[in-house]
């Protein structure tokens, strides 16, 4: 079964400083339907305004991705880390048993545009950890690149979970395809463009949820940027 979840049907808010469309329940927003898919458990879309940001606050028990789509992203965190993510890099923090960090617009002409990830951990517990990693877009032009996953194949950052996050840019005739095994889950998000996934038209918000279902299939991009999960079933 493949189910749509259309960008509008996303919960929104916007603080001024912060425009944010959350693809789960997720603050003030709540959706029983649509509170996790397996372990993937946040998806925000947001915009944050230059030289604006999220003062410091803590996590624990989450293993956190930001995928920058435009702008700058600056981090800070209380195991020492301070870096800027831009467009092409994933950074994840493995929150663990604690940490506290924050995050700010560090593009001064602009909003920095993101994707805030959160996937479930399969331990409670670990020790906080950090890590950031590159990917060109060369490594991401019409194929699907593993970017995030349990043992950090083929370059990707490492998670507590088995679960795998792609990420690929689609223009005219390129196509790839993503096999599912059997038990598993997949979601789709596009992240911006449009795109045909597995024969249904999207466009940027827009997801695919997949549930025995044994491929995605990505065509027809027009400026597409997509992000493919493959995640485990969750008791």
């Amino acid at each position: 079964m493949i189910t749509l979840r259309p960008a509008e049907a996303r919960g929104h808010a916007n603080h001024g400083w912060l425009d944010s469309w959350h693809s789960f329940s997720f603050a003030n927003y709540f959706d029983d339907k649509h509170v996790h898919w397996g372990p993937l458990r946040v998806i925000n879309e947001d915009r944050v305004a230059a030289g604006r940001g999220f003062g410091e606050h803590g996590h624990r028990d989450m293993e956190i991705i930001s995928y920058v789509l435009e702008g700058a992203l600056g981090h800070k965190d209380s195991m020492g880390n301070s870096s800027s993510i831009v467009p092409g890099d994933v950074q994840r923090m493995s929150a663990g048993t604690g940490v506290q960090h924050s995050e700010f617009n560090y593009n001064a002409s602009g909003a920095t545009h993101f994707l805030q990830i959160w996937i479930i951990p399969d331990r409670q517990g670990v020790e906080p950890s950090y890590e950031e990693k590159s990917f060109p877009a060369t490594d991401k032009q019409g194929r699907l690149r593993l970017a995030v996953s349990p043992d950090g194949a083929d370059g990707s950052v490492r998670i507590h979970q088995d679960a795998r996050m792609y990420v690929g840019l689609f223009d005219g005739s390129e196509k790839a395809e993503l096999p599912l095994a059997d038990g598993r889950l997949g979601y789709v998000h596009v992240a911006r463009g449009e795109a045909t996934v597995n024969g249904k038209p999207l466009k940027a918000g827009d997801a695919l949820l997949y549930d025995a279902e044994p491929l995605v299939t990505i065509e027809r991009g027009i400026g597409a940027e997509v992000l493919v999960f493959d995640l485990p079933r969750m008791q």
